[in-house]
């Protein structure tokens, strides 16, 4: 039986939170998930976009930014990013990026408030590649943050750890590359001394595993993908863009072996966590995959991509080996499923949000679909969950707060004068929402 990483102390929180009844018994938070840090990756203190009980007494469910209602406050954000807020002790960590990607920028504010205590520019760039579109920034990826350090990662153009006392650089990476042609999109995973970064550009294809501590490489894997598209001169199509993804892996312990489970363009795979070596694989026909994997008992729940993905679920076991194409998909759901926003699990269902702003529950174990309901927006910004509800924020600044259950029910639909494509973040009884061009605290002391 898979279970996530973590400590017997997590395990008790599980039990004894509220607001987690509806999480697998069988589940355990990171490390890390403890304390005063809050929201300290982009999926939250149990990487999975669930809050803690203790951020998520008196969260509002409603706001107003003409009324005033439950804004804390409102600061501008300059510059460009998409990184979800990463917040503990006491302290918010975001990046930014110049519009063309010449500089990346660290931002450290008070979470009281909101005022600016680091701003650092860290990377410097000549000449980056064009995004080629104008959905991505060159400061997407969110960090991880650890209680006496901060990693930032912007993909091809810099790795780091900070101390975050001062945000000084303990040590920078700037050696690791690929092409990701539309810009970076995966961020960091973090357990033990181990900082898992991942490249699916179009040139290259890799995990790489580093000494959090140090920076050094532990390993690095390619993929071993057939990506079936090379043309009549055995040249990948189109330069390569049907090999390049964005999916940030997830984290699963299973017959006693951590694995890393990372979702890539035409196939899925697992890797031992300490090793790298790949432990199994699927097969599908999608790329640009985006979405973490979600864990449900003993299934690992997969979005193969984006324009049709599939969802599916890989059963994990110790019989889980190599190509499991034919013998471990449990289910797979064709058609309606989410594009670049994760998937949520409460309970023993699956909520998400396609990109066009329909939302679906599914039954976990089965792949049934319970319920649709359209929200209406463009969704990119992952879901977030606390209090038995769940707060779907649009591109066009509307988040809708959906209560957890088997019949859609619409809790409270609120509007900011700025739309969203980072994930939201909660702590101290907060939403914090990074806008376009802003940092929203919703709620709060």
């Amino acid at each position: 039986m898979p279970v996530l990483p973590g400590l017997l102390t997590i395990r008790v929180l599980l039990v004894l939170a509220v607001s987690f009844s509806f999480v697998a018994a069988s589940e355990k938070g990171p490390e890390q998930s403890s304390g005063s840090l809050s929201w300290p990756n982009r999926f939250g203190p149990l990487q999975n976009g669930h809050a803690l009980e203790a951020d998520s007494k008196g969260l509002p469910t409603t706001w107003n930014e003409e009324s005033g209602e439950n804004i804390a406050w409102k600061v501008p954000i300059e510059n460009f990013g998409h990184s979800t807020p990463i917040i503990g002790q006491g302290r918010i960590w975001l990046t930014s990026a110049t519009d063309e990607g010449t500089k990346q920028w660290i931002l450290c504010l008070d979470e009281m408030t909101g005022k600016t205590i680091h701003k650092k520019l860290l990377f410097e760039n000549v000449d980056p590649e064009p995004l080629g579109n104008k959905i991505n920034t060159y400061a997407s990826p969110s960090c991880w943050l650890e209680s006496d350090a901060v990693y930032v990662h912007f993909g091809t153009y810099g790795t780091a750890r900070l101390n975050p006392e001062t945000a000084n650089i303990v040590w920078q990476r700037r050696d690791i590359h690929a092409r990701h042609f539309r810009g970076p999109g995966s961020s960091p995973v973090v357990h033990d001394n181990i900082l898992v970064l991942t490249f699916d550009g179009i040139d290259q294809q890799f995990l790489i595993a580093l000494d959090k501590r140090t920076g050094e490489t532990l390993w690095r894997t390619e993929r071993s993908t057939d990506y079936g598209d090379l043309d009549e001169n055995g040249q990948p199509k189109a330069d390569g863009d049907y090999r390049k993804a964005y999916s940030t892996p997830g984290l699963v312990e299973v017959n006693g072996r951590m694995q890393i489970v990372s979702v890539g363009s035409r196939a899925a795979f697992a890797y031992d966590l300490k090793t790298g070596k790949e432990v199994w694989t699927i097969t599908h026909d999608d790329y640009n995959a985006a979405a973490r994997p979600v864990f449900y008992k003993d299934l690992a729940i997969l979005n193969t991509g984006s324009r049709g993905a599939n969802l599916l679920a890989v059963r994990l076991d110790a019989s889980t080996q190599r190509n499991v194409d034919d013998s471990h998909v449990i289910w797979n759901r064709e058609r309606g499923n989410s594009d670049l926003s994760n998937p949520i699990l409460l309970g023993d269902r699956v909520y998400m949000i396609t990109n066009n702003g329909v939302a679906v529950c599914l039954n976990a174990e089965t792949g049934e679909e319970l319920w649709t309901a359209r929200i209406g927006g463009t969704f990119v910004a992952s879901p977030v969950s606390a209090n038995g509800v769940i707060y779907f924020s649009n591109e066009e600044g509307e988040t809708t707060v959906v209560r957890a259950a088997d019949e859609y029910e619409e809790v409270a639909k609120n509007i900011l004068q700025e739309g969203m494509r980072s994930s939201p973040a909660i702590a101290n009884g907060a939403l914090f929402l990074r806008t376009f061009g802003h940092l929203y605290k919703l709620g709060g002391d």
